[in-house]
């Protein structure tokens, strides 16, 4: 039987709250004053404690302070008459489970209360998790524990002993850019990373980016400047989204990876490449190449060793692991203390189609820690994910996107492309184009690019 001890100071409230939980089948308790209501959760802890914030000895925040102090897990409820926003605020910042206003609504009440247990009984039956983690976390590390995966830590031993040039490939949100630095530091720890995002500068910008540029070059080019290549001497520059560079650039690009040197722009003297170069994409470049739209001697250049990624939706064992180094990650960083999340919640992962892979699986993990007042997280901290239409299988929900409409007849990976944008933009109409790109794991002058040559419209900005 669940034990509930109610802390307030009107009699009333006292006796309705006393007879109507213990009619549900509650053990109850009850105070008139903070002082006293502390000292009977002392001598026997109760599960749920509800809590008026304006009592006759003491501020119920003080109380609510002190029984956190004493048990940092237990539930609190708190209720006021007042209905203002910071008290509210303050009340949720002090780890109040919820917040409820006068006169009580009893079936607002028994809904949080029984979500306070459900969360307690979850944090109770994982609490081990806690004081023997499976495995400990160094944070760059990569999860990976099936065949593909296996394969690619293979590359890396292998790759991390020379300075070839290495194509990543993979779908938004894999972690491209994790594997990079992963080679880099097992080549070259002491020398610097340097990450170029070719979709997010213009191409003037990005030319003087990459290979500097010199006093009087161009209009604002008030002293000289050293680009990437120069920079990072010894160590990696890494070329994320390589396929949205432009062909002029590509061509510079192919003379640096042949010859080892570039000029500045407005330069005349050549300067020597000393970097390895490192590539990623989430397109597929030989099909690009055949289209025309890639140079096919820049993408043998960059396609020495290659490295492919498999999307999340391929990889289902590791979930699980990659959730508890996320947020033992995610708790360093907020100060939380998220011990992991419920069965429920775990079945609702592994069934999910994870479109932006495991950059998606951080998101919602962070936004849940964010808001979740218990120490596992369930079903109701991952709204969108939480409703059944959002864990079904692709088969069903992306039939129209990966099945062609004629049998026989295959869809183009630019169809594949534009139905998929149409789909997320139509299915989150109440969000604006910063969002969007995070959802599809693209920057803002790529996804303006797409609508552009798709000829899709954004009425929302």
């Amino acid at each position: 039987m669940s034990k509930i001890l109610v802390i307030d100071d009107d009699a009333s409230i006292r006796e309705t709250l006393d007879l109507y939980l213990t009619e549900e089948g509650y053990k109850v308790e009850t105070a008139e004053t903070g002082t006293d209501g502390l000292n009977k959760y002392v001598k026997n802890p109760s599960d749920v404690v509800i809590l008026d914030i304006r009592l006759p000895d003491v501020d119920g925040f003080s109380v609510l302070e002190d029984l956190k102090e004493e048990n940092e897990n237990v539930k609190v409820i708190m209720i006021t008459a007042f209905h203002d926003m910071e008290t509210t605020i303050n009340a949720m910042k002090g780890g109040a489970f919820d917040y409820i206003h006068k006169p009580v609504n009893v079936d607002e009440l028994d809904i949080a209360i029984k979500k306070a247990l459900k969360s307690l009984e979850m944090e109770k039956k994982i609490d081990g998790l806690l004081m023997e983690p499976s495995r400990s976390f160094r944070v760059g590390d990569i999860i990976g524990t099936g065949n593909k995966m296996r394969e690619i830590f293979k590359t890396i031993g292998i790759v991390s002993q020379s300075r070839t040039t290495v194509l990543i490939q993979g779908e938004s949100g894999t972690g491209k850019e994790l594997i990079a630095k992963v080679i880099h530091h097992n080549t070259s720890p002491d020398e610097p990373f340097i990450a170029v995002n070719c979709s997010a500068i213009v191409e003037t910008l990005l030319e003087s980016e990459l290979f500097g540029h010199e006093k009087g070059s161009f209009t604002g080019a008030i002293a000289r400047k050293l680009g990437k290549f120069e920079l990072a001497r010894l160590g990696t520059v890494f070329l994320d989204e390589i396929s949205e560079m432009s062909v002029n650039l590509q061509a510079k690009l192919l003379r640096v990876l042949q010859e080892m040197e570039f000029d500045r722009v407005g330069g005349k003297d050549k300067v020597k490449v000393n970097a390895r170069i490192m590539a990623a994409t989430n397109k597929d470049l030989k099909a690009m190449v055949k289209e025309g739209k890639f140079r096919d001697d820049l993408y043998y250049r960059l396609n020495i060793v290659s490295i492919t990624i498999p999307p999340l939706r391929e990889r289902r064992q590791d979930i699980a692991p990659l959730i508890d180094y996320l947020l033992a990650k995610i708790n360093l960083d907020l100060h939380k203390k998220v011990i992991g999340v419920s069965d429920e919640m775990m079945e609702i992962f592994m069934n999910y189609h994870w479109p932006g892979n495991i950059r998606e699986l951080e998101n919602l993990l962070v936004r849940a820690c964010v808001v979740a007042q218990g120490q596992v997280l369930g079903k109701n901290d991952f709204p969108e994910l939480g409703k059944d239409e959002a864990s079904k299988a692709p088969k069903e929900e992306m039939a129209e996107v990966f099945t062609p409409n004629a049998p026989g007849k295959l869809l183009t990976l630019d169809d594949v492309e534009e139905r998929y944008i149409r789909k997320v933009i139509k299915e989150n109409d109440k969000k604006n184009k910063g969002e969007i790109c995070e959802i599809l794991g693209v920057s803002r002058p790529t996804l303006e690019r797409k609508l552009e040559k798709y000829g899709i419209s954004f009425e929302r900005e």
